[in-house]
């Protein structure tokens, strides 16, 4: 069983990936952590931010959502877009629904409004993309209006 450790270590090492494993010593089972230099570990930012680009605020996720639509309708890839923007309108209206008291609905009906209006002018173009290609100003218009609204409701 140390030979076995021994391999993976020696495979995993140089990945720079740290190991948490079991080293067996007669019947007594010793838990180790193999401490990897740091000059072997790749720094956190070439991967992706702590927050994975998603901002900590109560209308973060939805700005989120709406953002990965937009750029997979830049892209062309319709299917994409109409799935994210179908997703961004559920979580919303999931979330205002089972938001309780401090859902955006209760603390502020006519910033509600807008907000789900202003959602509901940038995701129809891209679900309703079967019926025909959307016209790109007006979906980046919309879209840029959604993210003002969502502003104001952080």
């Amino acid at each position: 069983m140390a030979r076995v450790s021994q391999m993976i270590v020696r495979l995993l090492l140089p990945l720079g990936v740290g190991l948490a494993c079991c080293v067996a010593a007669a019947p007594v089972v010793v838990p180790a952590t193999i401490r990897v230099p740091s000059h072997l570990l790749i720094p956190q930012a070439a991967h992706q931010p702590p927050n994975a680009g998603v901002d900590n605020t109560k209308m973060g996720p939805y700005r989120a959502l709406a953002k990965l639509a937009y750029a997979s309708f830049q892209k062309g890839d319709s299917a994409t877009a109409a799935e994210l923007a179908h997703i961004l309108e559920r979580v919303w209206d999931k979330a205002e629904d089972y938001g309780g008291d401090t859902a955006l609905s209760k603390t502020n009906p006519t910033l509600f409004k807008q907000v789900d209006k202003a959602m509901d002018d940038f995701i129809t173009p891209l679900e309703n993309y079967a019926k025909g290609a959307s016209e790109a100003a007006k979906v980046k218009t919309a879209y840029n209006a959604y993210l003002e609204q969502l502003k104001l409701a952080d």
